[in-house]
């Protein structure tokens, strides 16, 4: 069983993008990345559009400890 599978969507949020701010939200950057590789191989989103119209980039881009997460992301081809 993958880890993101057991996060379950909450409130209509995209499922993606919602496994994406939870492992953002509860991971160190390094897990977090790992958790993006696995998300990735999965053929997953990383552009996928929370309820407010943000990416989990664009949101992550805006916190004050975010750059890290930031760049895992970009990395890995999120825009």
């Amino acid at each position: 069983d993958k880890t993101y599978e057991a996060m379950r969507i909450a409130y209509g949020t995209a499922e993606d993008y919602h496994m994406l701010i939870k492992a953002y939200q509860s991971m160190k950057a390094e897990d977090f990345e790992l958790f993006v590789d696995f998300f990735c191989a999965d053929g997953r989103d990383l552009n996928a559009i929370g309820k407010d119209g943000r990416t989990v980039l664009a949101v992550i881009a805006t916190h004050r400890h975010g750059a890290p997460y930031a760049d895992i992301l970009k990395a890995a081809g999120a825009r």
